[in-house]
């Protein structure tokens, strides 16, 4: 394997981080409970309902968050602080549960796209380019549904495929006229991130309409919520990384070979 010892190292958390544990894993733990039972509280027309406040928040998004940051190099990103940030606004849906998303979710999904965005800077992207503005939108796509019923392909590789098509018409677009909502390639790249982002948003919803859960609880969730996508952001954007250095095919083929465990995060 041509990777030096530290680029292994470095692929191998990127894939515990991609591929280990699902958001429903993660709030299951926290609740004690496993969060399928809370469907059973979701009213009839939920899932339309979500998708719609998911599709908009993340318009919102991506015209408004990476306008806050600079383009120089990064050492550090600064997670704690849009942890804070996320956890506040989750205090909204903790306290009134399933009605405050259209309200909490556009400021919870911009500030976590900043710090998707911050993350990115600090893995060596150039945050103003649209292709990679594309490529952190793109971090709401994983961790959701799966493209394949394949049990050992990669779900994170496979997302990526499933996003390709839609994401270079995006680009191209942008390019050619500029970030203008409403342009059909933006709507059908948007539409297919809402698709998967909305099943998290849903397990997160679920856990804060939990009646006992309150105002304090709901903010845990939310911190729990943006942990979630910063640990996929930080393995997607060092694999871009190892990307750059390797080539994609190259880095894919390690990707797929590798079984990192659960230390790989305490080393």
């Amino acid at each position: 394997m041509i990777f030096d010892s530290d680029d292994l190292y470095d692929l191998e958390r990127a894939k515990w981080l991609l591929e280990n544990p699902g958001l429903a894993a993660k709030l299951t733990d926290l609740l004690g409970t496993p969060i399928e039972r809370g469907f059973e509280m979701l009213p009839q027309n939920w899932k339309e309902r979500v998708g719609s406040i998911t599709t908009a928040a993340l318009s919102k998004a991506v015209t408004a968050a990476v306008n806050t940051l600079k383009n120089e190099p990064c050492c550090q990103s600064s997670n704690f602080l849009h942890k804070i940030a996320v956890g506040t606004t989750g205090g909204i849906g903790g306290f009134f549960g399933l009605g405050a998303l259209a309200i909490e979710l556009p400021i919870s999904t911009t500030i976590m796209f900043r710090s998707i965005a911050d993350i990115a800077r600090s893995e060596g992207e150039l945050i103003s380019t649209t292709e990679v503005q594309l490529a952190c939108m793109e971090v709401f796509a994983f961790g959701g549904l799966k493209s394949s019923n394949d049990a050992h392909e990669s779900a994170y590789f496979a997302a990526r495929a499933a996003l390709a098509s839609s994401l270079s018409k995006a680009a191209e677009f942008i390019a050619q006229k500029g970030l203008i909502e409403g342009s059909p390639a933006i709507i059908r790249f948007i539409l297919q991130i809402s698709e998967r982002f909305s099943v998290q948003v849903s397990e997160k919803a679920i856990s804060q309409a939990i009646p006992a859960i309150g105002a304090a609880g709901g903010a845990i969730i939310n911190t729990l919520f943006i942990d979630h996508f910063q640990d996929i952001a930080r393995g997607h954007f060092t694999v871009r990384r190892l990307e750059r250095k390797y080539g994609k095919e190259i880095v894919e083929n390690a990707y797929a070979i590798l079984e990192p465990s659960k230390d790989i995060l305490n080393n």
